[in-house]
C-alpha cells in the first residue's frame, strides 16, 4: 500500500476509495453501476481493512450504511445517479434522523448517457433532502472532499453527498496521498426521538433539519472549496466540477468563482463576485441548478441559453458557448471529431448466452418487455428483439400490464437478468403470481453482474471481498414465490428455446424459464473449439449475419448474386454452436472437422 506523501495517478473513483481509507471509513456498500462501480472494487482490492459489500440493490446498500452510521462508524454508500432513485426512501428519511458516525453518499451522474437510460441531475436530490453536497473537479479534490464530507457529516449531523460525474469518475490525475485517521470512537447510543421516525419524532427532526440548513449557509460562505480566482478580467465565470476544467482550458484569463460546495450556495460570496464584473456566465452540465438559484436570489447571470441542457460539455462546446455569448472571438475546432471515428455500436459478445434467447424470441415475433443489463443489447439490429426498457426490474411489471390490457398471454414475454431479478425483479414476479397474470418470464442467468464488469451478487456464491457465500437458487426461489411452472433452458439450443417459449406462453398463469449458460467472459473467458465456414458450401444467404455475432463477418467471396459469403474469426469464436444450428447449407463446421475435410479433398 502506498505511503502518505507519495503522489499517485488515480481515477476519480480510485481517489474516492483512497479518501475513504484515509477518512477511517469502516464499512462501504453499493450495487454496481457505471460510472461508480470501481469505487467499491478498489476498496476491496487495495483496502481490505474496510469491510466492503455488494448489496442486492442500492436501497439495501444505503440501509446497511445507515446501520453502520447509527452504530457509530463512518460509512460510505456509492451508486450511479439512477441508483439514488432506488435508494431515495432511506436517503430522504436519514436526512431527518441525522448520523451517528459520518455517512457520505457518492452519487455518480452520467451526462451524455454513456451507460444509462436518462441524464438526471442528482444535485436536485441534495436540495430536495436539504443535504449538502460537494462537487470535485479532479481526482485530488475527490479524495480531499470525501474526507471533508465526513467531517461535515459529523459536525452538522447530516448525510453528505459527494456529487461525481462520468468524467471525474473515470479521468485520472495526480493525487497526493495522506495519513489514515481512525475516525471517531463512537458506539450505538439509544435515541428513539432521533432514529425512530414516527410522525411525532419526525416533526421535531424537521425543525433540526431547518436549523442545520441555516448553519450550513454560514459554512458554505467560509469553506475554501468555494473560492474566487482573480485574473483581472471584467468577465466572470461561475462554475464547478468538470465544467471548471473545460472553462479554464478555453479561457484561463477570465475570473472564476469555483463552486466546490454546491448546496447550499454561498450567495454572499457570489453576489460580491457578480457585482465586481460586467458580465457573469454560469457554466454547468445538464440542468441550470446553480443558475436558477442565483437568478431566484435576484442576481443577473447568463448560462443555459448558450451551453444548453443536453449531454456532456467539453472544451469545444464551452468555447462555442463563449463565442456565441460574445466573450471570445475565435474557436478552434478539435483536431479529431467524433464523426471521424469508425462507428462501433454496442453488441452482445461472441458466444453470449443471451443471443440464443433473443433469436428464439425474434422468430416467435412476440412483444418482449426488457430490462437493464447486457441483454438490453437485444434491442439492437439485427436482433431487434426487445421492445421496452424502463428501469431495473421493470420488465415483469411491464409485461403484467401489457397482458392485463391485451387479455392474452401469447403476445408478451419479460426478459430479466439474474442480478437484475435479485435487485428488483422478485417483487414483480410475486405480483404476477398474486394477481394471476398470464405472463412468461425469462430469467437470463449468466451468473454475473456482467454489464458492469462481472461483479458478484447473491446468485454467484462469492462476495465482493472474495469470500464463499450462500448462492440463491433461482429455481427454488421462483417456486417459493408460487410459480407452478419453472423450467431451465440451455439457451444455446435454438430449437429447444423456441419450443419451450411457445409451450410456456400457451400455459395459463405465470411461468418462468431460467437459462443456464454462464457469461463467456467472466469470471474467466470460455473458449470451446471454434467454428469456421466452408466457402464451397456457403451460399451467401446471410442467415448467420442476422444473429449479430462479432465473430462473423462478410468475406471477400460472393455468391452468384454478388452477396458476400461469411467468414468466422476463430480467435473470437467461442464455439457456442448457434450459427451452425441455423445455417441452411451446413457450411459452418468445427475447425477440426474442416481440417479433416480439407485433407480428404
Amino acid at each position: 500500500m502506498a505511503e502518505p506523501g507519495i503522489r499517485e495517478l488515480l481515477s476519480g473513483n480510485e481517489a474516492v476509495a483512497r479518501g475513504a481509507y484515509e477518512a477511517g471509513v469502516k464499512l462501504a456498500a453499493s450495487y454496481p453501476g457505471t460510472p461508480s462501480t470501481e469505487i467499491l472494487e478498489t476498496l476491496a482490492e487495495r483496502f481490505p481493512s474496510i469491510y466492503s459489500q455488494w448489496s442486492p440493490n442500492e436501497k439495501v446498500a444505503f440501509e446497511v450504511a445507515i446501520g453502520a452510521s447509527i452504530g457509530g462508524a463512518r460509512a460510505l454508500v456509492t451508486m450511479k445517479h439512477v441508483g439514488l432513485n432506488v435508494a431515495a426512501d432511506p436517503y430522504m428519511t436519514f436526512a431527518y434522523t441525522g448520523v451517528g458516525g459520518g455517512l457520505v453518499v457518492v452519487s455518480c451522474d452520467d451526462p451524455e448517457m454513456h451507460s444509462s437510460q436518462n441524464e438526471q441531475d442528482n444535485r436536485f436530490y441534495a436540495r430536495m433532502a436539504q443535504v449538502p453536497f460537494l462537487a470535485p473537479s479532479d481526482s485530488q479534490e475527490a479524495k480531499d472532499m470525501l474526507i471533508t464530507a465526513y467531517e461535515m457529516s459529523e459536525i452538522f449531523d447530516t448525510p453528505v453527498m459527494l456529487h461525481m460525474t462520468t468524467r471525474i469518475s473515470h479521468s485520472k490525475a495526480v493525487v497526493e496521498l495522506g495519513e489514515r485517521v481512525s475516525g471517531p470512537d463512537k458506539r450505538f447510543i439509544k435515541d428513539q426521538k432521533k432514529y425512530v421516525m414516527i410522525p411525532a419524532h419526525a416533526r421535531l427532526r424537521h425543525v433540526v433539519v431547518e436549523d442545520r440548513l441555516e448553519k450550513l449557509r454560514h459554512f458554505t460562505e467560509e469553506t475554501p472549496y468555494n473560492r474566487v480566482e482573480n485574473n483581472g478580467s471584467d468577465i466572470g465565470i461561475i462554475t464547478g466540477g468538470v465544467s471548471y476544467q473545460y472553462c479554464k482550458e478555453v479561457a484561463p484569463d477570465f475570473d472564476y468563482f469555483k463552486i466546490g460546495m454546491g448546496y447550499p450556495l454561498p450567495f454572499g460570496k457570489i453576489e460580491q463576485f457578480i457585482k465586481a464584473h460586467k458580465r457573469v456566465m454560469v457554466v454547468e452540465e445538464l440542468e441550470p441548478f446553480y443558475e436558477d438559484m442565483i437568478r431566484a436570489y435576484g442576481m443577473k447571470v447568463e448560462g443555459k441559453k448558450f451551453t444548453g441542457t443536453l449531454g456532456e460539455l467539453s472544451p469545444y462546446r464551452v468555447a462555442l458557448a463563449f463565442k456565441e455569448a460574445g466573450l471570445i472571438d475565435k474557436v478552434e475546432a478539435p483536431e479529431i471529431s467524433s464523426e471521424e471515428f469508425f462507428p462501433r455500436p454496442p453488441v452482445l459478445c461472441p458466444g453470449c448466452p443471451h443471443r440464443g434467447a433473443f433469436m428464439a424470441l425474434k422468430k416467435l415475433g412476440v412483444a418482449v418487455a426488457g430490462d437493464i443489463g447486457c441483454y438490453t443489447l437485444g434491442v439492437t439490429e439485427p436482433l431487434n428483439a426487445m421492445d421496452t426498457c424502463i428501469c431495473m426490474g421493470a420488465s415483469i411489471g411491464n409485461a403484467i400490464g401489457m397482458e392485463k390490457v391485451q387479455g392474452s398471454k401469447t403476445g408478451t414475454v419479460a426478459v430479466i437478468g439474474d442480478s437484475t431479478f435479485i435487485h428488483s425483479g422478485i417483487t414483480g414476479l410475486l405480483d404476477a403470481v398474486y394477481n394471476k397474470s398470464n405472463v412468461t418470464v425469462m430469467i437470463l442467468d449468466n451468473r454475473a453482474t456482467a454489464m458492469t464488469g462481472g461483479q458478484q451478487h447473491p446468485g454467484t456464491g462469492k462476495t465482493l471481498m472474495g469470500e464463499d457465500a450462500a448462492r440463491v437458487d433461482l429455481f427454488k426461489l421462483c417456486q417459493a414465490l408460487g410459480v407452478e411452472s419453472v423450467r431451465e433452458l440451455d439457451a444455446y439450443d435454438y430449437d429447444a428455446a423456441v419450443a419451450m417459449i411457445k409451450e410456456e406462453m400457451a400455459r395459463p398463469g405465470p411461468s418462468v424459464i431460467i437459462t443456464t449458460r454462464p457469461c463467456v467472459l467472466m469470471p474467466v473467458r470460455i473458449m470451446d473449439e471454434p467454428y469456421v465456414v466452408d466457402m464451397e458450401l456457403c451460399n451467401g444467404c446471410s442467415a448467420c449475419f442476422r444473429i449479430s455475432c462479432p465473430a462473423i463477418a462478410a468475406s471477400h467471396e460472393t455468391n452468384k448474386h454478388g452477396h458476400p459469403k461469411a467468414v468466422i474469426d476463430d480467435t473470437m469464436c467461442t464455439g457456442c454452436t448457434l450459427c451452425a444450428q441455423i445455417c441452411p447449407t451446413e457450411a459452418i463446421i468445427l475447425k477440426s472437422h474442416f481440417v479433416k475435410t480439407e485433407v480428404t479433398r
